[in-house]
């Protein structure tokens, strides 16, 4: 089959809590021909997670020396803990014409449509701050500070919603991730459709 576009880079970011990976799991297994940027991050490992898989697991030192290469497209540091998304992982998508989703945060997601302004930008909101709360402590890998500071980086990221093409609501889980499937099928469609256009 010929692809008749350019590749979509897929920017997703949400507040800590909101239900942001598992949506875009969920999506991944609905949607043939396309990938996830896997992060890097010093952070250490959660319950279930593999590295490579849902991250790729680095010391502090081999963070920063990845800094000092070049080697991300954005990097952050939150709740002491780095995190970065990989410019090859990116770049070698777009070449290849394979769509790619980025789980990132807002100031990251400013910084990729800075280098990708064509790329396509959703925001990902709880259903309220409570709901948003309760996801948190129910998660229990926190304690009770580190809560408190999820939850008022949470609601400055919110402020910055606006700044997205889209935004979805997560109250039920199934609805968001068809919501983001349509949207992304709309994009896929919008851009052939262009791409025809330009080639007349």
């Amino acid at each position: 089959m010929t692809r008749t576009r350019e590749a979509l880079i897929i920017i997703v970011s949400a507040p800590s809590g909101s239900g942001k990976t598992t949506v875009i799991n969920r999506l991944l297994e609905k949607m043939p021909g396309m990938r996830r940027s896997v992060s890097y991050t010093t952070r250490q490992p959660r319950e279930g997670e593999t590295d490579k898989g849902d991250y790729i697991f680095v010391t502090v030192e081999e963070f920063r020396e990845k800094i000092e290469k070049n080697e991300f497209l954005e990097w952050e540091e939150n709740f002491n803990n780095y995190y970065g998304t990989s410019r090859e992982q990116v770049l070698e998508a777009v070449e290849k014409g394979e769509d790619i989703i980025l789980s990132i945060d807002v100031k990251g997601a400013r910084k990729v449509k800075e280098v990708f302004p064509q790329s396509v930008s959703m925001f990902i909101m709880p259903p309220s701050v409570e709901e948003l709360e309760a996801r948190l402590r129910k998660r229990n890998t926190d304690k009770e500070a580190q809560v408190s500071l999820r939850l008022e980086e949470s609601r400055r990221e919110m402020e910055a919603a606006d700044e997205y093409d889209y935004l979805i609501v997560n109250e039920e889980l199934e609805q968001a991730v068809e919501e983001l499937r349509a949207i992304i099928e709309a994009e896929r469609k919008s851009r052939e459709q262009n791409s025809k256009k330009e080639e007349k």
